[in-house]
């Protein structure tokens, strides 16, 4: 019988149960992850080394350089399964070896380092193989081609459960992740992008969108371009293998800082994007460096000299010309992300990225930079979402829908819409449901006013109210108070003055019987 993926999934979970009590939680996914990985690319390259070896007639050596994936000796399951000591040092050595074979893996297996045993005795990584060794992971024997991205997506909500608060560093809710996706609505052939791409999941659900629209697939494989950079080495190593797990091997996803060093660049200048979709961290601070030329140096009440950095550092500058409309604080990142976003989207191209709810009212740079955007009519939409939501922050959150190319309707518009009441309440995390998600698309999509809910705002409205886009503002949520009858409540009050003095009447007769 095939694998189905209720089985993989509790399988897969079950490896965590070996690991605790040796590692944090918060690690589990980078040597779950690494293990899962190898498993399957030892069975995948035996399946297809028996497979050409029936159908040419090769022999072993030759079906194995044939073979799409370089796999040495040295990282074969058969082989680690019976190393009895120093088994965690055999992993990294097999793992070095994979990235050796296949430059496109480069950093990413070798990220996590089996061999420290003050971490995992060889006791535990022997556990670990022995599980890992209950199933097989070819092609043949899962119940679906699919049912391993589908499981790796499982294992990584479920970690970022584990971890709670760290969980936020590498994983957007589903919800909030395929609300994004049908409201920029990605196409066929378009290139999507994700600067701040965690494990890779906006950049999945925008694929798997995709392939499900006219001329979505070539044969089998999804007509999109995907594109991501992430800054965390341990999250972006996750992103790899995940795009690898859901057969994207052509993802283009890099390392680095996206605000201090882009990566997807094409002749000198910032490639551009038809769909960019992203979650940056909320207020990330100190975001760029304070140029020495801006320090001031100023004397203090003893009159030594002391350096002070300024709150805002007007001599930032970008080589590629991305803060066009302001520099955000360096403490507050948020506007800095979406500006980087809208530099990188074409003339036609749409944006949706999670910001905090302070980027729709905060003063200052901010407020200058909100307004340019929209006098400058990018901004589409606001969507406000339900408070905990997300692992790393209990506040709320709002989308940010930018456009290039707003039709006629649109222009010198904004769709506001108040979703925070939209979820399901959980105990740690509150849940953005796919009913929830199809009544906010629908009521965008819509774009027919709803009464406390979605509102079509027009930009003069905006700037009448100083440009703050503070959705309470805009979608009246409350309920009226209700009518006071005052006839009625003169006579209830007359009723019970009534019976307050015949309460009195009755003490007084009570107590002149005690001789009080």
């Amino acid at each position: 019988m095939n694998l189905k993926l209720d089985t993989l999934e509790s399988w897969l979970w079950e490896s965590a149960n070996i690991l605790r009590g040796s590692i944090d939680s918060s690690d589990f996914k980078n040597y779950i992850f690494g293990l899962l990985f190898l498993k399957r690319t030892n069975d995948t390259f035996e399946e297809e080394v028996e497979l050409l070896m029936e159908e040419d007639g090769s022999t072993r050596e030759e079906a194995e350089d044939d073979a799409y994936f370089n796999f040495p000796p040295e990282a074969r399951w058969d082989y680690l399964t019976k190393v009895t000591e120093n088994i965690g040092v055999e992993l990294d050595k097999a793992f070095a070896a994979i990235e050796r074979e296949n430059t496109s893996l480069e950093g990413v297996l070798t990220t996590t380092k089996f061999g420290d045993k003050d971490k995992l005795s060889d006791d535990v990584i022997k556990r670990l193989l022995s599980h890992f060794n209950q199933y097989s992971l070819r092609n043949a024997d899962l119940d679906s081609p699919h049912i391993l991205g589908d499981a790796y997506e499982y294992l990584i909500k479920q970690f970022a459960d584990d971890a709670g608060k760290k969980g936020g560093e590498f994983y957007t809710p589903r919800g909030v992740v395929q609300l994004i996706v049908q409201l920029i609505k990605p196409e066929p052939k378009q290139r999507i992008y994700d600067p701040t791409m965690g494990s890779g999941g906006m950049l999945i659900e925008a694929a798997n969108y995709i392939a499900e629209q006219p001329e979505g697939k070539i044969g089998k494989n999804i007509n999109v371009s995907l594109y991501g950079q992430e800054k965390n080495l341990s999250t972006w190593a996750i992103g790899k293998l995940n795009m690898l797990l859901h057969n994207f091997t052509d993802a283009d996803l890099q390392k680095g800082d996206t605000l201090v060093s882009p990566k997807h660049i094409e002749n000198n200048e910032l490639m551009l994007f038809d769909r960019v979709i992203a979650n940056p961290p909320f207020s990330q601070g100190e975001w760029w460096t304070p140029a020495e030329t801006n320090v001031e140096v100023k004397l203090d009440k003893n009159g030594k000299e002391k350096k002070v950095t300024p709150k805002y550092n007007t001599q930032v500058t970008d080589p590629y010309g991305r803060f066009q409309y302001g520099i955000p604080p360096r403490g507050y990142a948020d506007l800095a992300f979406l500006q980087h976003m809208i530099s990188v989207l074409k003339e036609d191209g749409k944006a949706g990225v999670v910001l905090p709810h302070g980027t729709l009212f905060r003063g200052s740079t901010e407020g200058k930079i909100r307004k340019a955007l929209l006098q400058t009519d990018l901004v589409e939409g606001i969507v406000g979402l339900p408070s905990k939501l997300f692992y790393n922050t209990g506040i709320p959150a709002s989308i940010w829908i930018i456009n290039k190319n707003k039709t006629e309707a649109q222009k010198n518009k904004v769709t506001i819409i108040d979703a925070s009441n939209d979820f399901k309440e959980g105990k740690n995390q509150n849940q953005l449901l796919e009913d929830h998600v199809q009544k906010i698309v629908e009521a965008y999509d819509g774009y027919t006013e709803v009464d406390k809910y979605m509102r079509v705002v027009a930009i003069d409205e905006i700037k009448e109210n100083d440009h703050n886009l503070n959705i309470s503002r805009y979608v009246d949520t409350s309920e009226p108070e209700p009518e006071v009858d005052m006839v009625a409540v003169k006579q209830t009050i007359a009723n019970l003055e009534q019976q307050e003095a015949e309460i009195d009447h009755k003490l007084s007769g009570f107590l002149k019987e005690l001789g009080i």
